[in-house]
């Protein structure tokens, strides 16, 4: 167990404890792994890849940062409506708030467009890893002067403003609203 942590410094403990379940078939719980853990490692698991941690890097850059996401709603003709989001992390503004029923790239790269102003001093963008945040939005948005960070695969923590906001949009807007 000792050697899979220092071999793969980004697997956290339930990581691990799913890699000896299913390659090896022992049955551990991350407690145990953590329990276990080697001290050079670091108490939280793995060794960082970088200078900082994710929590501490949104509060240096948060005026730097706008993040973006969809929410789907449903209407009460059973349409499938896409409301696509941009807030600015520091202040929590929205920058921008549209919706559509077909989102296509060529549709989100105008709302990017719309939203973010050509002489802003934005550094960076959070997005999740939803497949019209293709590679070409991407490209288009570093032309922007933006660095697009993609969210890990099932980590809602990592966009956790904008997914808060998207919670907040359910609850107290479409909840109450029939589309």
């Amino acid at each position: 167990m000792v050697r899979m942590v220092q071999e793969n410094p980004t697997w956290g403990e339930e990581r691990i404890a799913a890699e000896l379940s299913v390659k090896l078939g022992i049955l551990v719980s991350p407690r145990t792994v953590r329990a276990y853990w080697p001290q050079e490692c670091g108490p939280r698991g793995g060794r960082r890849t970088s200078s900082q941690h994710w929590r501490t890097f949104i509060r240096n850059h948060a005026k730097a940062i706008v993040a973006a996401d969809f929410l789907v709603a449903i209407t009460a003709g059973f349409r499938v409506l896409y409301v696509f989001v941009v807030m600015e992390v520091g202040s929590r503004r929205i920058l921008r708030c549209n919706v559509t029923a077909h989102p296509t790239a060529a549709w989100t790269l105008q709302q990017f467009r719309e939203a973010i102003p050509s002489d802003h001093t934005y550094r960076f963008l959070i997005h999740d890893r939803d497949s019209i945040f293709s590679a070409e939005v991407d490209d288009d948005l570093k032309a922007f002067g933006l660095r697009v960070l993609r969210t890990p695969v099932h980590a809602p923590k990592a966009s956790a403003y904008c997914e808060r906001l998207m919670g907040t949009i359910r609850r107290e807007c479409l909840d109450y609203v029939i589309r």
